[in-house]
């Protein structure tokens, strides 16, 4: 390993020395270079299964390459020290993402103190008494998923401690609850009308149409209209239903879900004794409580409520102009409660729902005297600790986004892959594009900002020149709009450095890494699918009424004949 980190350094310091930092076109300056650090931090975390390790090399990879001068090579080192930290700080100090690791670390805190007074446990229970089977279970999981549509970060800390206890008992894999969570967390809120994701894809929308000359295009039409192009995230709900009904796996998935059924070991050995030590220091209910469900459900009610009228609040105090008018004139239609949503911080609002159901929880535990003030924020504490991890992956991940931005490695695949293309491969290879720019980038967010500005000028160029007009022009246009935004999450499904996988990980206590290598098969096999079924025969003009059901057809045979049942008949 030692081998390895020096050679990458080697290489980072031979083609660059006495190169500037500051040059105006990086991705140009460094060429494939750029590549460095997605690739060491995704290859090291693979042959490490150390996601930290890794991206802090990969971080400092590309500071070196920044920083590196034909002067000292041990200044090089001091400055790429020095910049590698900035890059930390600097991902913290924005707002967004300060949002999102208090809303993470509250939820975690909150998860806590409801499980404390057993309401997890109760839900467990009365989902065991209907969720008997491992399909079931699984099913279950899948539902509630779509219950909480608005945001893929609160789906996956919500829904992960809820279902553990059930799909313990019934001996399901956590890389299994790891999958279906994350399989159902982003999917949904890129499909929902009413999300944290709507505003911000419509405003990439309408920005993009704008430099096409049709600046009163409404994005939100647009929007909708990509909804049946959406090939990945309809799929790969399908698949998780499906994989859940037949009970058949595949790949190292397969491996896992035999290993918890027949041998009870619910993580790989190597990494279960560490996540149960985290578990028990904390995540137990109290001796002689007696369990409720509504000491969980009412908290996260409270969560969801709050997170809604927030979102609506929060998106309405930001709104300006024409948009504000029509909002006061009629603030309870769906014009208004879609832009409010869409216009809103999401992180912020979340992380104070979090904290007032946390409140609310502790404040239902004191009623009931499960635990005193001492012990309920002592609890609080510790589940904050728990996930204390979890912030400072995510402040790696971002600080890795920060350095590849600098180093322009975005802008360089896209260079490279999207120069001439033919019409009817177009929307193939902005779905191929979106996907590597996301699983090297770890956001769907940052995809999408990079790929929508070029995509809909190039869809619209392209399809000219290959005599599309009207209806049909504008029919191809959405489609690879589709591709951007499944594209995008496509990539963050495959990528160790995804913050909505290592989030799913941590909300189900399942080895990140184990997460990552079980559910990577599976995307790819529904990646696959979507553009072989999807998007290569869309391009055509084939429409989606045959080509879903296609896709399904696809992916129900291959888990049917190709998977293979890891339970007994009669189980």
């Amino acid at each position: 390993m030692k081998n390895i980190f020096i050679a990458i350094l080697f290489l980072s310091l031979v083609p660059f020395s006495g190169f500037a930092s500051n040059v105006s076109d990086n991705s140009t300056l460094f060429g494939a270079f750029t590549l460095l650090p997605p690739l060491v931090a995704i290859v090291l975390a693979f042959i490490t299964r150390n996601v930290v390790f890794s991206l802090f090399v990969g971080i400092f990879v590309g500071t070196f390459i920044v920083n590196v001068t034909s002067s000292n090579i041990f200044v090089s080192f001091f400055a790429a020290f020095v910049d590698m930290s900035s890059k930390m700080v600097g991902s913290l100090a924005d707002s967004w993402n300060a949002g999102i690791v208090m809303q993470v670390l509250t939820i975690g805190g909150m998860i806590a103190v409801i499980t404390k007074m057993g309401g997890p446990r109760a839900i467990a229970e009365k989902l065991a008494s209907r969720a008997k089977t491992p399909a079931s279970a699984q099913i279950y999981t899948w539902i509630m998923g779509f219950f909480i549509f608005f945001d893929d970060y609160a789906n996956s800390l919500v829904i992960g401690p809820i279902m553990k206890p059930v799909t313990d008992r019934l001996k399901i894999a956590r890389e299994k609850l790891a999958f279906v969570i994350d399989a159902t967390a982003a999917p949904i809120a890129g499909l929902a009308l009413i999300s944290t994701w709507v505003g911000y894809e419509l405003s990439l929308i309408k920005d993009a149409y704008v430099t096409i000359g049709q600046p009163d295009i409404n994005a939100f039409a647009i929007f909708v209209e990509t909804l049946p192009y959406r090939f990945y995230n309809i799929l790969m709900l399908g698949f998780v239903l499906f994989s859940a009904l037949t009970l058949r796996e595949f790949g190292p998935m397969y491996k896992a879900a035999k290993r918890a059924h027949h041998k009870g070991h619910l993580t790989d050995p190597k990494n279960e004794s560490s996540l149960m030590n985290q578990e028990n220091s904390f995540m137990l209910p109290k001796e002689g409580v007696s369990y409720s469900i509504f000491n969980a459900i009412i908290p996260i009610f409270v969560l969801i409520i709050v997170a809604i009228v927030g979102f609506y609040m929060n998106g309405v105090s930001a709104l300006e102009g024409e948009v504000l008018k029509a909002v006061e004139a009629d603030p309870f239609s769906f014009y208004a409660i879609r832009e409010s949503f869409g216009s809103a911080d999401a992180s912020v609002v979340i992380f104070q729902a979090a904290l007032f159901a946390s409140l609310v929880a502790i404040a239902m535990g004191l009623q009931q005297k499960i635990f005193s003030l001492h012990e309920a924020i002592e609890t609080w504490v510790h589940g904050v600790k728990a996930l204390v991890i979890t912030a400072v992956i995510l402040i790696l991940a971002w600080s890795l986004s920060a350095v590849m931005k600098e180093l322009g490695t975005a802008s360089y695949l896209v260079t490279i892959l999207s120069d001439s293309t033919p019409q009817f491969i177009l929307p193939t290879i902005i779905f191929v594009l979106g996907s590597i720019i996301s699983f090297s980038t770890g956001t769907s967010y940052g995809t999408m900002g990079i790929l929508m500005p070029l995509t809909i000028p190039l869809a619209n160029a392209v399809g000219i020149q290959t005599g599309l007009e009207g209806a049909d022009l504008h029919d191809y246009i959405v489609l690879n709009v589709g591709a951007v935004l499944t594209g995008a999450i496509f990539g963050d499904h495959c990528s160790p450095i995804s913050d909505t996988s290592i989030l799913s990980s941590m909300a189900s206590s399942c080895h990140h890494m184990d997460h990552i290598s079980t559910q990577l098969y599976y995307a790819l096999f529904v990646g696959i699918v979507a553009i072989v079924c999807g998007f290569l025969p869309a391009a055509f003009g084939v429409s989606t009424y045959i080509l879903l059901p296609l896709g399904f057809l696809v992916i129900f045979l291959v888990l049917r004949f190709y998977g293979k049942p890891y339970i007994k008949e009669g189980y």
